[in-house]
């Protein structure tokens, strides 16, 4: 990972699970971050208990109250964010919070496909939108020419469930609603990846593996990664990102998965 440098990150989701453990392997580089920003919707809460302790110990990490299926939450953290920043831009966006609803095609509803793709899909167009100045602002000011997560890079968390050509594991969950909104975020991606490229800003959408989280256990089986392995794996792909990877679909090994 020597290659990730970064002066500032913010990841979505990040009191629990994966974004929970990107947050620590950040704060534990060699090199940290100047500024980690952690986003989630109760900061105050119980379940941002172990965020808080850390934030107790690392003055570099700001915990910025965030509900991305909220537009007005997302301009707040954005503006948040960029005071916190001052004159700086953003390096790197991680959308990784994310839902999903553990329905069968038969009993799929209006209501779950709606909620589902608001957080998943719709949410991270809208932080891209909110944090762009940020992002241009952190491209403008890093040396080179080419792409790079320490440049400036929209990390989004998709999955395999979400690939077309290959459904992986639909015997044990079909979660409909969840598979469909994460095809269409990899859409997004591609698109992020084709309006964003002329202001320096990589793209892509990475797979972090099955993992040991409560979305990960919800349908009764045990996933076969741990967060600690799924998150290394995914730091290296990042500290490897270059302009020729914008607007792919990646996994935590750095495979490219089908669309």
């Amino acid at each position: 990972m020597a290659g990730l440098r970064i002066r500032s990150v913010l990841v979505t989701g990040a009191n629990r699970g994966i974004g929970l453990g990107l947050v620590r392997h950040f704060l534990e580089l060699p090199e940290p971050p100047q500024w980690v920003f952690a986003g989630c919707r109760d900061p105050k809460g119980q379940r941002a208990q172990e965020l808080q302790n850390l934030a107790s110990k690392h003055p570099n990490l700001v915990i910025v109250p965030l509900e991305v299926a909220d537009p007005d939450s997302i301009k707040a953290a954005a503006a948040r964010v960029g005071e916190q920043l001052g004159g700086s831009g953003l390096n790197l966006l991680i959308n990784n919070a994310g839902i999903a609803k553990l329905s069968l095609l038969d009993n799929e509803t209006l209501e779950n496909m709606t909620q589902v793709y608001t957080t998943n899909t719709v949410g991270p167009l809208l932080l891209g939108q909110a944090f762009l100045p940020l992002l241009k602002k952190a491209a403008q000011g890093s040396p080179g020419s080419g792409l790079s997560c320490s440049k400036a890079a929209i990390i989004n968390m998709s999955s395999n469930g979400g690939s077309i050509a290959s459904p992986a594991g639909w015997e044990l969950m079909q979660v409909v609603s969840y598979r469909c909104s994460k095809a269409a975020l990899n859409m997004l991606t591609k698109c992020q990846s084709l309006g964003y490229r002329e202001h320096g800003v990589l793209c892509v959408a990475l797979h972090p593996g099955w993992v040991q989280t409560d979305m990960g256990t919800s349908a009764g089986h045990m996933p076969p990664l741990t967060v600690e392995a799924s998150v290394q794996g995914m730091l290296k792909v990042l500290s490897c990102l270059s302009e020729k990877d914008t607007g792919t679909f990646l996994d935590w090994e750095g495979k490219v998965v089908p669309w």
